[in-house]
């Protein structure tokens, strides 16, 4: 089948951020009367919209808890400073793959997402095309960030290969009619979590870019 374009996830697929960010959402939410554990974080909130969050995390304080998006981000954002990294592979993918058209797809919003690109050095693979689901009415495991960003590329989403970590981000790439890696190369991952990805619609697994670049090539 012709691939005319990959969707990448952002965080767990390019950036190896979802342990840092559940580490830092828990130790705020715990704070605020909300106890969590990393753990807990990333079972529950992995793939998820900011406000997702917030609504949930304010359900568990039970109270409003104003200001939580805006002091999440800047917490989150000051960890990624000092120790964000990427994913290992994925920037001698994009060099071998400068074929695919590309753009990214992520629950995370768009200042989040360029200021994790630029600090990454990657924001020059992808340009404008980057979209985030703060531009759509429902977030995954809703199929709508696919579709926007499908629409945006303008390519048919049975054409497209998305990449993604998180059970809800491939069922939402799956439910946009698109085929889908889970990838299993971030830190966060644990020993079940591809098989929770083929359960949740991944056409298949791989474990590092290496394995992706395989797939892409059988295609």
């Amino acid at each position: 089948m012709m691939v005319e374009l990959l969707i990448f996830d952002f965080d767990g697929v390019i950036a190896d951020s979802e342990g840092l960010a559940c580490d830092v959402l828990a130790d705020y939410a715990t704070e605020l009367g909300a106890p969590m554990t990393r753990q807990q974080a990333l079972d529950r909130f992995t793939g998820k919209r900011i406000n997702d969050v917030w609504s949930a995390v304010q359900q568990i304080a039970q109270r409003p808890l104003l200001g939580f998006p805006e002091e999440l981000q800047r917490r989150t954002l000051a960890v990624f400073n000092s120790q964000l990294r990427e994913v290992t592979g994925v920037t001698k993918f994009l060099e071998d793959h400068s074929h695919f058209r590309r753009c990214i797809a992520s629950s995370s919003a768009p200042e989040r997402i360029r200021f994790s690109l630029s600090l990454l050095k990657l924001d020059g693979y992808f340009g404008d095309n980057v979209f985030s689901a703060n531009e759509v009415a429902r977030g995954k495991p809703f199929p709508d960030v696919f579709l926007y960003a499908a629409q945006k590329m303008r390519v048919d989403p049975s054409r497209i290969v998305v990449i993604e970590d998180s059970p809800g981000g491939v069922q939402a790439a799956s439910a946009a009619g698109m085929m889908v890696i889970g990838l299993l190369a971030a830190d966060h991952i644990g020993p079940d979590h591809g098989t929770k990805l083929r359960a949740a619609g991944a056409t298949w697994i791989a474990s590092s870019y290496d394995e992706i670049a395989t797939i892409l090539a059988g295609m």
